[in-house]
Parts: structure tokens; sequence; C-alpha cells
């Protein structure tokens, strides 16, 4: 085998989203994630154009877990000439189809509602991929299982290990010649709601870790507490509670802590609706993985028979004209697309309603402006006045903050001869690249989208 690597950072690279890292060698060339940008438009724009490589060359795509940014350009990989194998653990290609599926229905959707109401630039809008492009890409799919070692060459094996964030997510160590490339994927945190606290690396000659968190501490909220006084002030307002939510662990979490909370006499059984078809197919996803999160089948069950699953568009609208007091919980997370866009469009302007953020929000985003607090918020080209008062929990954060991601990385052994920080904007990157230094005396480096470095093995 050659004595070199060639690391290509296309995405997640001073930026938050879109990961991609290519690992050229002289056996086997592997790409680690597929994702895609997500937030400002100069990063969702370069979904558009081609990889700066020759997709024809990458003989594996490995997925740390099923998140859009991290398995949503696959259909296009696909498009450009990729036509390995796909592989992840069985949670995370399940939760990818779906992804996959539900995204190119929206595209196809708003491809043709753009064209239709005539708000688009193109002529044609086309959509990003198509459910057919999704379909072909979803048959590369091959499901392994984590915590073994699987030869991919002579020279080359791969392991996932368990990383909680959610259902299916994993880091994972790639030995190439005797060396070891650890790549962190999204890092969990301990004592989650639903998830097992995630393992830890031991060894790692070339650290890639994620830096989303990595200039903060998430604050010790108490969780339940808020949750329990935002209800009680909504009720007590006659309004509705709205809360954009990923479809995936977030949203099943939710439930779990709205669930509770009625049981534990904190809260009043007020209506609460679900409105994600995303999020039904993921609750699934728990019911067939039963061993990749705590909640006991009866748990599980009580959870999903307290809320109202909206099934349809219609029934989305039933909810809206539905006068009582009440909590919706729809897609998506970052307020960017979905059913959550609907009711928005119609109470975000009612001094009554309540918006509640509970994840991250990229930069661009319709949630990072709320979150920034705008007056007014765009969909489908028309303004609409914001009224609504706006909340945020962030210690409800699938991600690690600063403090979890050294407790992660501080099982390691050896002392790694380059860490490269991915996942994170310019501050939260070069915060955490001090911290490191400070903390550990590692050789820290902060690639450029679209870097390549040769690493000598």
């Amino acid at each position: 085998m050659e004595n070199h690597v060639k690391v290509n950072f296309l995405g997640a690279s001073s930026v938050v989203t879109g990961s991609k890292f290519l690992i050229e060698t002289s056996e086997k060339n592997i790409l680690i994630d597929c994702g895609m940008f997500q937030g400002l438009k100069e990063l969702r724009e370069l979904n558009w154009t081609d990889l700066p490589i020759d997709v024809s060359t990458i003989d594996i795509v490995l997925l740390t877990h099923g998140h859009l940014d991290h398995v949503g350009y696959l259909p296009r990989l696909v498009k450009q000439g990729f036509n390995g194998k796909i592989i992840g653990t069985g949670p995370t290609l399940a939760i990818a189809e779906i992804i996959l599926m539900d995204s190119a229905k929206i595209h196809e959707e708003e491809a043709a509602k753009a064209n239709d109401e005539k708000y688009t630039k193109h002529d044609p809008a086309l959509p990003f991929y198509t459910v057919a492009e999704a379909e072909k890409t979803i048959r590369l799919f091959q499901v392994e299982m984590g915590d073994k070692w699987i030869g991919l060459s002579e020279h080359i094996s791969y392991r996932f290990q368990y990383n909680g964030h959610i259902l299916g997510a994993t880091f994972i160590e790639l030995d190439i010649n005797s060396k070891r490339f650890v790549f962190s994927g999204d890092i969990g945190r301990n004592d989650d709601y639903l998830l097992e606290d995630p393992k830890r690396p031991e060894w790692a000659d070339f650290l890639f870790i994620e830096s989303t968190y990595g200039n903060k501490l998430h604050p010790e909220d108490d969780v339940e507490q808020v949750l329990t006084d935002i209800i009680h002030e909504t009720i007590h307002k006659k309004g509705n509670l709205i809360i954009p939510s990923f479809a995936v662990e977030r949203l099943q979490t939710l439930m779990y802590i709205l669930w509770k909370l009625y049981k534990k006499n904190k809260i009043p059984n007020i209506p609460i609706f679900v409105d994600s078809p995303m999020g039904n197919n993921v609750l699934n996803v728990f019911r067939q993985f039963p061993k990749w999160h705590k909640l006991s089948d009866s748990d599980y069950n009580a959870m999903c028979n307290h809320v109202n699953i909206v099934q349809s568009y219609k029934e989305t609208w039933e909810t809206i004209d539905d006068k009582r007091s009440k909590i919706v919980i729809a897609g998506s997370g970052m307020v960017t697309g979905g059913r959550v866009l609907t009711y928005l469009q119609q109470l975000i302007d009612v001094t009554s309603t309540t918006v509640l953020l509970v994840g991250y929000q990229a930069e661009g985003t319709r949630g990072r402006q709320l979150l920034d607090g705008a007056h007014e918020i765009r969909f489908s080209g028309k303004y609409h006045p914001v009224k609504a008062t706006i909340k945020h929990i962030e210690s409800l954060s699938a991600h690690a903050d600063q403090n979890e991601l050294l407790h992660w990385m501080g099982a390691i052994k050896n002392i790694p001869e380059k860490v490269y920080l991915i996942h994170g904007e310019p501050a939260a990157l070069d915060a955490f690249r001090v911290k490191i230094t400070d903390t550990y005396k590692w050789h820290v480096r902060i690639p450029k989208l679209y870097d390549v470095e040769t690493i000598m093995i």
C-alpha cells in the first residue's frame, strides 16, 4: 500500500452542515457521510454544484447517522456516477430511507408549487432530486452491525461505534495501514431521555471531531419545568404552542417528556398534535430497533397513544381551525420546510401564539431569524409579521457541548498526530481549537471547504 492518504474536505468544513469527507487511498476511496448544506443561501446553492472530484472513483460510502446534513446529498452523488455500497447501521439506513423519500417528495412538491405560483427565478424550477432518484439510491444501502471490525481491503477496515445523538448514530473508526482515523459524526449527550450514553474512542492517530457547540456550554435548564410553565402560560392566553421539531429523535423526545409531565399531573390533558409524516415513520423505526434506545414497549405505546397523529394535509387545516388551546409539534426543526410552515403562516401574527425552538438553528434559516428577534418572516414569497412569543430551550440539544466534547475525547490513550475540527461555525471552531490546545496540547487544524490534506501513514 502507498504510504499516504488524501483527505478531501467536501462539506462541514468551516460550516456546520453538508458533511462529506473523501478518503483516497491506493486500495479504496471511501466517502464518510454525504449530506446537504443547509442554512445560508450561498451554502444551499453549493448543493446544486457537482462535487469537484470524479465521483465514479468512490468505492464506498460510510454513514455516521441518518440526518439530512449527513445523507441528503446521496441521490445527487448517484446521479453524478456513484454506484458502490452505502453502508450504515440498521436504524441509520431506515432513517436515511425515510428522510430521502420525504425530502424527494417535498422537493417535487415545492418545485411544482413554485412553477404554478410563479415565485421562482428559474424557468422551470426543478426538484433537487426526485422520488425515483431517491429510490435508486436506497437500492445501494447495505446494513452492517456496530462494534465489529469490517475489512474493506487488505490494509483497510472500519468499525461503527454507538454515539447517542439519534437512533442508530455512530462514530466511525477507520484503520488504514495500522493508522486509525476517527470520524466523530455528531456526538450525543449523557443522560439522554431516550438514548444510552455515547461510547468514546480509545485510540486516534487522526481525529475528525464535530464542533457545533465547541464554544458553548448548554444551560442546565430544568426542561420539564420550563415546558410546564410555557404550557400553562399558553393555556392562560387561550393560545397555541407551536414547536418546530426535527423529525428524528427530537420529536420522539418531546412526545416522551409531554407524556411524562401529564402522567406526573404537571400539565392538564391539553390536546397534543404531532404533524410530521417523517416523524411518524421514525416512530416505527423506534419500534423496529428496540435495542438501540431506552424506551420499554409499554412506555412507547403509552407515549404514542397520548398524542394525536395528524395523518393528512386536510387534518393539518382541521387542527389549525380547532379553537382549543393546543400543542402542535411539526417539522421542520429549523423552520426550513415541512408542515410547520402552514401553522406559522396562519398563527405567527397572533399574539397568543408561542413558538418554542428546541434545537440548533443554522445561520440563514427561518428558525435562526426567529431566534435573533426578526420582526417579520417570509413564507412562499410573502412576509408575515411576527407577533407570536418566541422561546428557546437549548438544553434539549442532541449535540454535546464543549465540556461533553472534551470528555468524549478524554478517553483517547495516545496523542493524536492531528485533530481536525469540523461541523462548526467559525467562532465555535476557533474557541474549541484554543480549548483543546490548552487542555490536551494536541495539534489542531481547522480545514476550509474543499481543502485537500495529504497524510503520511
